[in-house]
């Protein structure tokens, strides 16, 4: 079959990979003008910043990808393992070393606190149950109502219903251990409040399989998919736009995409890796698609966006590791200001990236290449980010100087800044959400938008808004689900 992928992100990759490997003829147009998506890579002044994420787990679905062409992974790019995971930095100073080795992450409970040691060992044996049923259902897609009444014995066996916060709080007490082993739905645009606890098991997938990081940068990743992808015989085209899906109204069925400057490519089936919402309401006509009508997006919740700036200073931060996690002086309290109120508020809990620590090639000799990360509400709120950014910029790098990189500002020589705009102008991202509809219980599974469009027999989504939902491991398992679902050809 003639199968065009809309996007190059992880999502569209995998499953375009994975297509041409079943011998289907494929190819992808992509808007901007390089492969990634929202893994896009920014070069500047000798510096490499990755845009977009940064941590990788589950590595053997990427070494599934190339395995499965007879290729070796090794063959086309580096990933190599990172330890501490994360320093976890507290506003009263104190610092946890978040570590894959269990006894070494143990004596830094103790360090915070020794009682909640039988706590965590009770969590952790928890999470590693929730892991096994969850996995389970990371690459099975969910098409029917059956397909959800089938799975629910099990959540309801490992309490779906509650929170991620709330499932940690009944094994551990210490605020900042709490906070410790609740922030990971952050790394998936949740609410560790109000996402379903079964994304608990992101902690026994980091124990058990480590975080990763790719030689290069997060971009190397994406030219190596690439690479096998074009290998293979795909073809990719950058620089190309869709303007519309082409739907047949009589037999329902999509005849191909018409580009921006008004080329048509004919297709036998069209997977799209763009913003779910956005690309029903934009893309598709509306009379084609009356379950996924614009009122079903609109009424949806949709994940944080984000704050980003990109920096390279001309020395060196050796005692900063390659993943610090920083945590303001609130913690509910600002997620309900970014996920309830969509208020952007004066505090903030960031995320710094500092790949030199791992890779020095990102920066120039004796330099180091950063980027600084924090949540902010999608453009569904009232900030004016034409007023705010710059005052909120300032905020977060004054604040990194005086807590955790002296004499930061003498020191910057380049930097790039992006906002929810971004997300929304550059990604086709609806509100500017960084990782689409939001992960809560009534929005997984069955109840997220489906891979196989309901409307249109033969087109499919993957990505993160599609199941089984955002970061690395489920945006290629979507992938994989739409290559499962079209079948060999």
């Amino acid at each position: 079959m003639r199968i065009v992928v809309i996007g190059s992100g992880f999502g569209g990759l995998a499953a375009a990979i994975r297509l041409r490997q079943q011998g289907h003829d494929v190819t992808i147009v992509e808007k901007l003008d390089k492969p990634g998506g929202r893994a896009y890579v920014f070069e500047q002044d000798g510096f490499t910043f990755d845009a977009g994420p940064t941590i990788i787990t589950a590595p053997w679905l990427i070494r599934e990808l190339f395995e499965r062409g007879g290729k070796r992974t090794e063959d086309y790019v580096d990933l190599v393992r990172i330890d501490p995971f994360y320093n976890i930095r507290f506003d009263d100073g104190s610092v946890f070393r978040y570590t894959g080795n269990r006894a070494e992450l143990i004596e830094e409970i103790k360090r915070f606190e020794s009682s909640d040691v039988p706590g965590y060992l009770r969590f952790a044996e928890a999470t590693e149950a929730i892991f096994a049923a969850g996995m389970a259902l990371i690459d099975t897609p969910f098409e029917r109502m059956t397909d959800m009444l089938r799975v629910l014995p099990d959540l309801v066996r490992l309490r779906a219903d509650i929170s991620v916060a709330s499932f940690v709080n009944r094994h551990i007490r210490d605020p900042r251990l709490r906070q410790v082993f609740s922030f990971h739905p952050l790394l998936v645009g949740g609410n560790p409040f109000q996402s379903t606890s079964i994304y608990a098991l992101i902690h026994t997938l980091e124990q058990q399989w480590g975080v990763w990081f790719a030689m290069g940068g997060t971009g190397a990743l994406v030219r190596a998919l690439v690479k096998l992808f074009t290998e293979s015989g795909g073809t990719l085209r950058l620089g190309c736009e869709v303007e519309e899906i082409i739907v047949d109204a009589t037999t329902r069925r999509s005849t191909g995409v018409r580009l921006a400057d008004g080329e048509s490519l004919p297709a036998d089936a069209v997977v799209c890796n763009g913003d779910v919402a956005q690309s029903y309401m934009q893309l598709v006509p509306a009379a084609v698609r009356p379950k996924n009508s614009n009122r079903r997006y609109e009424r949806m919740r949709y994940s944080m966006s984000l704050f980003v700036i990109y920096f390279g200073t001309n020395r060196r931060y050796d005692d900063v590791a390659h993943h610090e996690i920083l945590m303001g002086p609130r913690y509910e309290g600002l997620l309900d200001d970014v996920f309830t109120r969509k208020s952007l508020a004066k505090d903030f809990s960031l995320y710094l990236h500092r790949p030199t620590a791992t890779d020095a090639s990102l920066a120039p000799p004796g330099c180091d290449s950063f980027y600084v990360l924090s949540p902010v509400p999608h453009l569904g709120g009232e900030t004016d980010w034409g007023i705010a950014a710059k005052p909120y910029r300032d905020a977060i790098m004054s604040y990194l100087e005086e807590r955790y990189l002296p004499n930061l500002s003498q020191h910057i020589v380049t930097e790039r800044v992006i906002d929810p705009r971004y997300f929304r102008d550059s990604l086709n991202s609806y509100l500017g959400s960084a990782f689409s509809v939001e992960p809560i219980l009534t929005q997984s599974a069955w109840f997220r938008p489906h891979n196989r469009s309901e409307d249109i027999a033969n087109l499919y989504f993957a990505g993160a808004g599609t199941h089984p939902g955002a970061g690395i491991p489920g945006v290629l398992n979507s992938g994989k689900i739409v290559a499962d679902l079209i079948g060999g050809g």
